[in-house]
């Protein structure tokens, strides 16, 4: 696993990046949640998501949004991470330009830039949110989604009120031609402390299960 800075629209993205020895492997790009409550791209659940698609052979990066860490610039609410996302998809791009499959995953605030990312970017056909909050960003710009994917919330989760997932449930499930899983982790809360294993399971066998495909 390589530390390496990736050129972004506020200055350096400070980056983890692994590169699987297959050619054509898919990528990833894993997404840190929110900074300014201490989120880094070395939050435990990012780390747990990281190592996922690395066992799964995939080329994957992580990054520090601007301002956090050796990262360039700072806090832009939402629009500029957006392109800090876009910049380093990009960069990912480039070094594996042979890719079999695009990833996108993200957790918390994470997964509202992975979610807005996705609807830019017609080559990600996969996406895992992990923990979103309906209840804090509208994700009502998922209409129509693009790409099936995974959302994973824990059941306990003290910061979003189940009624915002099971809305949100119903309204991706009623899309055509995609199929966005919703996957229930019972003893986990938003952080999912404790919950690793499970989550890394639950991981594990969706990222399976889609790579079979292709």
């Amino acid at each position: 696993m390589l530390e390496i800075f990736i050129p972004g629209p506020a200055g350096r993205l400070e980056a983890k990046y692994f590169k699987s020895k297959k050619s054509t492997s898919p990528i990833a790009l894993v997404l840190q949640p929110h900074p300014q409550y201490g989120g880094t791209m070395n939050n435990k659940v990012v780390v747990e998501t990281f190592h996922a698609f690395m066992e799964n052979d995939f080329s994957v990066c992580r990054v520090n949004f601007r301002g956090v860490g050796k990262s360039d610039g700072e806090f832009d609410n939402g629009q500029g991470e957006l392109a800090d996302a876009a910049a380093a998809l990009d960069w990912l791009e480039r070094e594996n330009f042979d890719n079999s499959q695009c990833w996108v995953s993200g957790f918390s605030f994470g997964s509202l830039i992975a979610m807005q990312l996705l609807m830019r970017r017609p080559e990600i056909n996969r996406f895992i949110a992990i923990s979103p909050q309906p209840n804090v960003y509208d994700f009502s710009f998922l209409s129509p989604c693009p790409s099936s994917g995974l959302m994973v919330y824990g059941k306990k989760d003290e910061l979003v009120p189940f009624e915002f997932i099971k809305d949100l449930d119903n309204k991706l499930s009623a899309q055509k031609g995609i199929k966005v899983e919703f996957q229930t982790i019972s003893e986990a809360n938003h952080f999912f402390t404790k919950s690793e294993t499970e989550l890394n399971k639950c991981l594990n066998k969706y990222i399976k299960k889609e790579t079979a495909l292709y």
